[in-house]
């Protein structure tokens, strides 16, 4: 093995280690050949390495090796099985099917040899049960702890999910003592925003004595994770991080419409610019049809409309068959679109007579299989295994699963380059693409893996360059506080909030970036003060005036506007004065704002469509015939600018927003039927430019406020006294006629922009010095303390009790409604129903309204949440009450309540419009939370709830919706 640099703890000239990105190809240290890898260690301040531990017997400076492998390891898997035969922790950076779990396997060898207990976590339930399956064929003393299911509890492996070791480190289980090394596979989940936490939570916790083994797709600053977990826990800390692709990917490009793929990215990672811009050649032109809506959702083209052999889907997997490019996973990005696509696929049969699965689905029979989240959790394993064994070649499958699964094919597909992401839809970014094209490729298989981008409309190079070959996404902290996290602190022996807030990897990153910030500001500053303005106080002056006069002249506008006064004015014909900038924020340097003038052909009522295709307020938007100027040089999405009528332009129709345009004219043009045609766009903008120099000294008659729109608000009259105020104070103003005005002003402006920024980092440092969260922990308490969950001395009272078992719901309003006396008076169907309000996650737009008493138990599960909101909005948290109440959902309480009563399960399928998956997940989290309220009860002593939370256990846990895994 070649040397390896590290740190030596004892030179003092060597100082603290500050924060490292992940290396560049350049900087890695070549091992054993062609494979990188790079080796650093993260020491403590002041930390003294122990005695070097005792020889082994019979003299050997190491111990037997607790595992032999079949094959060569590869440098990174053999540095970092050194660091553990040293007893020191190490976290390991590398991409998908690198070969991490070599590591993980050789933890356990080693503490089963050591005689020492050793627990393996993981984000999800699957992944555990699937490790477990593999730990047990590899070694018999394995246990398995997911929630749902115990096996050997004893054993001294222990596989379990993230969430049960927290939930373990807070009860103080026996176990604790005994723990010698922990394994965090996917620690990069703690990036996740809601379930991140639970990593801190766990890291932080850990008891001292442990050792850790941290597995991690790869991130550029796992040098800074390494530094805060040898901070956190007082010791080494090494870091194997390494770039190295056991299979490299080749990355294609297949144009919609188009029949070949063009070879984008080869696997030496070179970047094929006139490939990629063939391929955009090829690329069919969308449509009218490009963009449909279906069903309250935008689907692409090349996805929707065309007879399945004809579709780009059914092309492209007939090629990959065709050139052996299989097993194929596609990615799509939403479950529906999973199984469109596959349906396109039902015509085709990729597996031989001697392959068919027989009592299966018949896409499955033909070798095409489905994967999301809302499949029956059994069927869901039936595939993987069906896509492990090799009798699917074609599966098409949601992101999630890339995440954690490892089974990894030939081909990836992605269907789309665009996702929706709750907001808009944008590209997705390197850091994805890195995860699910990680999946191409099978080690020892395939030569190199295959990577393929259906594309339907044109992109950047840079766009695509930044996609292919970007960096993966930063190891960030997604730290919060909750109620039930903050009890379970107070209630524990030696816990403390505050120690682990100041622990939190949140507080390191905080904490590391001060240095920083500190030189930004100071560079800022800099700049600032650099610029030297002549009569800058009176210059401010005017300037402030200006943007106050801006504000006024926005607020008239919005009134003018609003559609209960102008939709009767916006017939086709009439002038209008549009705003050359769409940027509504950029500040006004002189009185006079840039306008146009065209004409309107027409305005329709539009709505936006937010996640799940909900309309939100309704908007307008007018086609406006205006001069304007294409950029053709942005080929991501065509730009057209509206430009004054007397530039060089076009004449388009443009859709503008009501918020761009500057004034209605009372003169109306004749405009004739057909605008397609350039000659009659022309001559109808020629009317208009006759129009504007006959008025031109009048402003082409503006539409009256009053008279003709009718507007008599005092808000308005208030406004327009305020404008001529101001207006009079700029005819007098001293600098007004001042040299350079504009220059003048825009250097100002330039000032403001630095000073404006200085301010906002000022206040990020002084938010990052004092302890994060620190006032949220204050007011949370403040809301425990007034709601009766713990005393003024900090003392867990019986609510606070409750609070701290229930993890898998609102810890707060559950326990309100138990107390009230809410759960206690429902039937046990009723309450089972009424539960899974609180675990139901996803949106349906036509969900059933429950029946008469099911109804009224949700309006008082609706009250208590407006109750608890508003405490806490008292108390000084940030919470918008509406939306909190609006998150506790009814969608599936009859389904739940018919499952209650005893239906089937395909009977409760016909009442609710939701993914079996989705539902049978719902359940399963319904009976955590009824686990929960079973344990909470016995801890308060309140037997007559706790029988009947058991009973509603013994109700819901039932028939396929708790069918054991296949894995186990």
């Amino acid at each position: 093995m070649a040397s390896v640099k590290r740190k030596n703890p004892d030179d003092p000239s060597q100082g603290a280690m500050p924060p490292q990105k992940a290396p560049r190809e350049d900087e890695l240290l070549r091992l054993d050949g062609p494979v990188a890898c790079l080796h650093d260690v993260s020491y403590p301040d002041g930390y003294a390495p122990p005695p070097r531990r005792a020889l082994a017997a019979g003299g050997s400076e190491k111990p037997k090796p607790a595992k032999e492998f079949s094959f060569q390891l590869d440098s990174f898997q053999s540095e970092a099985i050194n660091c553990l035969e040293d007893g020191e922790s190490v976290m390991v950076s590398a991409h998908t099917s690198a070969g991490k779990t070599v590591v993980a396997l050789y933890a356990i060898a080693m503490s089963l040899r050591d005689n020492q207990r050793v627990i393996y976590t993981s984000p999800i339930k699957a992944l555990s049960n699937q490790k477990y399956r593999e730990f047990k064929e590899e070694f018999s003393d394995v246990g398995l702890m997911t929630g749902d299911v115990t096996i050997e509890p004893n054993a001294s492996c222990l596989v379990m999910t993230t969430e049960i070791w927290r939930s373990m480190q807070y009860k103080g289980s026996e176990i604790m003592r005994e723990v010698a090394w922990i394994i965090f596979d996917e620690v990069h989940y703690m990036r996740d925003r809601e379930r991140g936490v639970v990593w801190e939570e766990s890291i932080v916790m850990a008891p001292k004595n442990s050792r850790f083994v941290f597995l991690s797709a790869t991130v550029p600053n796992a040098k800074e994770f390494a530094d805060w977990v040898a901070k956190v826990h007082r010791q080494p800390c090494h870091i194997v991080y390494t770039d190295y692709r056991p299979t490299p990917l080749q990355h294609y490009i297949f144009p919609s419409g188009g029949d070949g793929l063009y070879l984008v990215v080869d696997d030496k990672g070179k970047f094929r610019e006139e490939s990629f811009q063939k391929a955009l050649n090829a690329l069919v032109p969308a449509n009218e049809g490009n963009k449909k809506r279906e069903n309250g959702k935008w689907q692409k083209g090349l996805l929707v409309g065309k007879p399945s052999e004809e579709s780009d889907i059914f092309k492209i997997v007939k090629m990959i068959m065709q050139r052996q490019y299989d097993p194929v996973i596609l990615f799509s990005f939403s479950k529906r679109e999973c199984e469109f696509l596959a349906m396109q696929m039902a015509k085709m049969d990729l597996n031989d007579d001697d392959e068919k699965v027989s009592n299966m689905l018949p896409l499955l029979k033909h070798g095409i299989g489905v994967h999301h989240s809302g499949l029956l959790p059994i069927l869901k394993e039936v595939i993987e295994i069906l896509f492990q064994e090799g009798l699917i070649k074609c599966l098409f499958a949601t992101e999630t699963f890339s995440i954690g699964l490892n089974m990894p094919a030939k081909t990836v597909v992605f269907t789309n380059v665009r996702k929706f992401d709750g907001d808009k839809f944008r590209w997705i970014s390197s850091g994805e693409y890195i995860q699910m094209s990680g999946r191409a490729g099978r080690r020892g298989i395939d030569e190199r893996g295959i990577c393929i981008l259906m594309v339907d409309e044109k992109m950047e190079p840079s766009t695509a360059k930044m996609m292919l070959k970007g960096s993966a996404d930063c190891l960030n902290s997604a730290f919060h506080l909750s109620y039930n996290m903050l009890l379970n602190q107070i209630r524990c022996e030696d816990g403390d909030p505050e120690n682990l807030l100041r622990n939190s990897f949140y507080q390191f990153q905080a904490d590391r970036a001060l240095p920083d910030l500190e030189k930004q500001a100071s560079q800022l500053k800099e700049e600032r003060d650099s610029i030297v303005i002549e009569e800058e106080d009176s210059l401010k002056d005017y300037y402030d005036a200006l943007q106050q006069y801006k504000s006024l002249k926005d607020e008239v506008r919005n009134i003018l506007l609003s559609p209960k006064y102008c939709l009767r004015f916006l017939q086709p014909g009439r002038l209008v004065s549009i705003r050359c900038t769409d940027d509504e924020t950029a500040p006004i340097l002189s009185l006079e704002e840039p306008v146009s003038w065209g004409v309107i052909i027409n305005f329709e009522k539009v709505k936006s469509l937010s996640e799940g295709g909900r309309p939100e307020d309704a908007d307008y938007v007018l086609h406006v015939l205006a001069r304007c100027v294409v950029n053709k040089d942005i080929v991501v999405k065509k730009s057209i600018k509206v430009v004054p009528l007397n530039e060089n332009g076009e004449p388009i129709v443009v859709s503008l927003p009501l918020s761009r345009i500057n004034s209605l004219s009372s003169i109306c043009i004749h405009i004739p039927k057909d605008l397609l045609p350039l000659e009659s766009r022309e001559n109808t903008l020629k009317k208009v430019s006759e129009a504007h120099s006959r008025f031109q000294k009048d402003g082409m008659h503006p539409l009256d406020p009053e008279d003709d729109m009718g507007i008599q608000s005092k808000s308005y009259k208030k406004v327009v006294r305020r404008i001529e105020a101001l207006e009079s104070l700029f005819e007098r103003h001293e600098v007004r006629k001042s040299p350079f005005i504009q220059q003048k002003l825009g250097l100002l402006h330039t000032k403001q922009e630095l000073a404006a920024k200085i301010r906002s980092i000022k206040k990020t440092i002084h938010a990052s010095t004092a302890l994060a969260f620190k006032d949220e922990l204050k007011a949370r308490k403040r809301v425990l303390r007034r709601m009766g969950y713990i005393t003024s001395e900090n003392v867990v009272e019986l609510k606070g009790k409750v609070a701290c078992e229930i993890t898998s719901a609102d810890e707060l309003t559950l326990t309100e409604l138990m107390f009230s006396g809410v759960l206690k008076d429902a039937t046990v169907e009723e309450m089972v129903a009424l539960l899974s309000c609180f675990v139901w996650q996803e949106k349906l737009n036509d969900a059933q309204k429950p029946r008469e008493a099911l109804d009224l138990l949700f309006s008082q599960l609706q009250e208590t949440a407006r109750r608890v909101a508003n405490v806490q909005l008292d108390c000084k948290v940030q919470i918008d009450v509406e939306n909190f109440v609006k998150s506790f959902r009814p969608d599936i309480m009859e389904a739940v309540y018919a499952w209650a009563k005893g239906s089937k399960f395909f009977e409760i399928m016909e009442i609710t419009q939701v993914f079996e998956g989705s539902l049978i997940r719902a359940i399963r989290r319904l009976e955590e939370v009824l686990q929960q309220l079973i344990m909470a009860s016995k801890s308060i002593g309140e037997t007559e709830l706790e029988s009947k939370f058991e009973e509603a256990v013994t109700k819901v846990k039932r028939d396929i919706v708790f069918a054991a895994s296949l894995y186990l």
